[in-house]
């Protein structure tokens, strides 16, 4: 069955646009709608997270207390700006965004000093950290959906998520389906699991502790 495009009434006549639309969650709504049509297999919803499971994700990534932020698949900002509000004066977040449409929206829409915002595929976690110059992080928040991606592609991000945390930083995803816990148990080992229930759809919460470095022999 065929999507007609949003901004289109019957016979194609122009319905509504994003720039008719105000600033806020309904704007926000209507471009994360604009982008599960365009690819829903890098969308995990059609409508943004809500203020509650923003919240869970503060929480359970730590975002008060760490220094250094990733964000993967931000969307249209709505816990890219839970995080900043959350976060430290001096701490940074790196948002990066596959979607260049949501990239441009981030870009247009949230102004803060601490965010940096990257446009490319999370697999180059490490190559854009090293580029911004930006520590190892202390938390790593994902909304990218596991479950549609390429197994290979996938487990490439896991590894990689694996390899730039820091020891005692924590990696939390939120998704639909339980896919991730697949790829990242193997570097990362069991996770706490979650639900929350207040959001469109309900998802699964899961968050792992990087293991510290085990004590050097006397």
């Amino acid at each position: 069955m065929a999507f007609q495009d949003p901004r289109e009434g019957r016979g194609g006549a122009p319905l509504v646009s994003a720039a008719t639309l105000p600033a806020g969650p309904l704007r926000d709504s209507f471009e994360f709608l604009r982008g599960f049509l365009r690819n829903p297999a890098q969308v995990g919803s059609v409508v943004p997270s809500s203020r509650r499971l923003e919240r869970r994700l503060v929480r359970s990534a730590g975002i008060a207390q760490a220094r250094t932020v990733v964000e993967l698949g931000p969307g249209t900002g709505g816990t890219t700006a839970a995080f900043l509000r959350a976060m430290q004066p001096g701490a940074r977040l790196l948002a990066i965004e596959l979607d260049p449409a949501f990239h441009r929206h981030l870009r247009e829409s949230v102004h803060d000093p601490r965010l940096v915002l990257e446009l490319g595929s999370a697999e180059r976690i490490a190559e854009i950290l090293a580029a911004r110059r930006l520590p190892a992080p202390d938390a790593i928040v994902s909304g990218i959906p596991f479950s549609t991606m390429p197994p290979a592609v996938s487990d490439r991000i896991a590894a990689a998520i694996a390899g730039v945390l820091r020891p005692g930083g924590r990696f939390v995803a939120y998704q639909v389906r339980a896919h991730v816990a697949g790829f990242a148990t193997p570097y990362l080992g069991p996770a706490r699991k979650q639900w929350e229930w207040i959001n469109v759809p309900p998802v699964r919460v899961f968050t792992w502790t990087k293991a510290t470095a085990p004590a050097a022999r006397a």
